[in-house]
């Protein structure tokens, strides 16, 4: 495994941003990692490059314990993290020699062309960083990534402040180097993920609440709605015990629901036992990551 996380928890005082979560990616994986603001992606990648310290659990990057050996785990890495900081008055050459430096990269000057070509940045390669625009930063940041050939590539909102053109060409680019390296890919641009991923992993509060092929997520039937039309009009508390429900107008509801089936069973129940008229009683599969996505991280408790 290229990386493995196995019972990784993180506290800062009273909160837990990261909550007993095990998972594993491999050679050859693009892995969506997937979550709201505050829901512990950032911090758990941050665990796996060596910058944060898990409080439980740990973390290995191609078979090495990142608390172990950080260093070598370290150059093993290309690691593109949110806040993508760099050194505005380096000029983008300057600035990439620099990162060769760090990872004592031979054939530096032919290493570094190589990855300007690769990320788009041959036009704007004599600007010093900080002229650039904030699509272009980026790229630069995800040159740093790469220049030293990572078997392990971490991104975090890659595609952060490029255009719609840009963003298909790193896409590309991110399913090229996915072809022979561990990718794990953070975005709350879902679409992308979408368009780019293998598998999805997403996280809610801490707790992982999903990890699976993009394909079976999208199959998976446990993903519905039910859309419920009746006579009367009654109020939420009638459908006991049920969660998760929606008044879309005086007669109809909307309940989601992680099993259709049982969902479908206890309305009927209801149904007969309160004497209710049901005009229609329709199931309706999420079609997209987006629903998918709304679905896990809606009304889900607070650790």
């Amino acid at each position: 495994m290229s990386i493995t996380v196995n019972h990784l928890s993180k506290m800062y005082g009273a909160q837990k941003a990261v909550d007993d979560i095990s998972f594993t990616v491999n050679k050859g994986e693009i892995v969506g990692f997937l979550g709201p603001n505050g829901a512990g992606k950032s911090t758990t990648m941050k665990i796996i490059t060596g910058y944060l310290t898990a409080s439980t659990g740990s973390a290995t990057v191609c078979g090495i314990p990142v608390t172990e050996n950080s260093n070598e785990t370290k150059k093993k890495i290309g690691y593109l993290p949110e806040a993508n900081p760099l050194y505005y008055d380096m000029y983008v050459r300057e600035y990439l020699d620099f990162v060769t430096n760090i990872h004592t990269v031979k054939n530096k000057k032919e290493k570094i062309e190589a990855v300007i070509k690769t990320v788009g940045l041959t036009l704007e390669a004599n600007k010093k960083i900080g002229q650039l625009s904030k699509g272009y930063k980026q790229r630069v940041g995800l040159a740093a990534a790469l220049i030293h050939d990572p078997e392990v590539l971490i991104l975090d909102e890659p595609t952060t402040g490029l255009d719609p053109n840009q963003i298909i060409e790193i896409r590309e680019l991110i399913k090229k180097l996915g072809a022979d390296k561990t990718v794990l890919f953070s975005s709350h641009i879902l679409q992308e993920v979408q368009a780019i991923c293998d598998r999805v992993i997403i996280i809610n509060k801490g707790k992982i609440v999903a990890d699976d092929l993009l394909e079976n997520l999208l199959g998976k039937k446990h993903f519905n709605e039910l859309k419920l039309e009746i006579k009367e009009v009654v109020q939420e508390d009638f459908f006991e015990g049920i969660e998760n429900i929606t008044q879309v107008n005086a007669n109809t509801w909307l309940f989601k629901t992680d099993d259709a089936d049982a969902l479908r069973r206890r309305l009927m129940e209801i149904s007969l036992k309160k004497n209710l008229n049901i005009i229609s009683l329709q199931s309706e599969t999420a079609g997209s990551l987006e629903d998918i996505f709304r679905t896990l991280t809606a009304n889900q408790p607070t650790n």
